[in-house]
C-alpha cells in the first residue's frame, strides 16, 4: 500500500522528452498512479503536493534545472527529502551516476532501459519502509 493511504503508490516521471514520458506512462500505468512534469521547477512544484509521489523518476538533462539540482532542492527540503528519486538518464558513465548517487538519489537507470529493470527498480524501492509520515 502507498504511504498515502491509496493502493497504488504514487510515482512522479519527470522527462522533458514526450517519447520518454509515453514509454514509462505505458510501462507503468497500470500499476502505479502517474504524475508528470516535464522541467526541473515542473517537478519541484509536482513533489509538493500533498499527499507527495511515493517515488519520482527524474531525468538528468533538462531545459531549465538540471535533475541533479532538483535531486538536491528535493533532498534539502523537509517537505519531500523521504521521497526515494531514481534517475532515469542517458548520461551512462560511473561519473554520472556517482553525481546522482551524491545528491541524493537511491538508484541510477540508464537509457535505453529495459522495462523490467525499471520494475524492479520501483518494486525494491516502493516495497522499502518509508520514514515519511501521510
Amino acid at each position: 500500500m502507498s504511504s498515502n493511504g491509496s493502493s497504488k503508490p504514487k510515482v512522479l516521471i519527470v522527462d522533458d522528452r514526450g517519447f520518454n514520458i509515453s514509454l514509462l506512462t505505458s510501462l507503468l500505468r497500470d500499476q502505479y498512479r502517474l504524475m508528470v512534469a516535464t522541467s526541473g521547477r515542473e517537478a519541484l512544484r509536482a513533489a509538493a503536493v500533498t499527499p507527495p509521489p511515493d517515488l519520482i523518476l527524474l531525468d538528468v538533462m533538462m531545459p531549465d534545472i538540471d535533475g541533479y539540482e532538483v535531486c538536491r532542492k528535493l533532498k534539502a527540503d523537509p517537505a519531500t527529502q523521504a521521497i526515494p528519486v531514481v534517475f532515469c538518464s542517458s548520461l551512462d558513465s560511473n561519473d554520472d551516476r556517482a553525481k546522482g548517487l551524491a545528491a541524493g538519489a537511491v538508484d541510477y537507470i540508464n537509457k535505453p532501459f529495459a522495462a523490467a529493470d525499471v520494475l524492479a527498480c520501483l518494486r525494491r524501492h516502493l516495497s522499502a519502509p518509508l520514514s515519511r509520515t501521510a
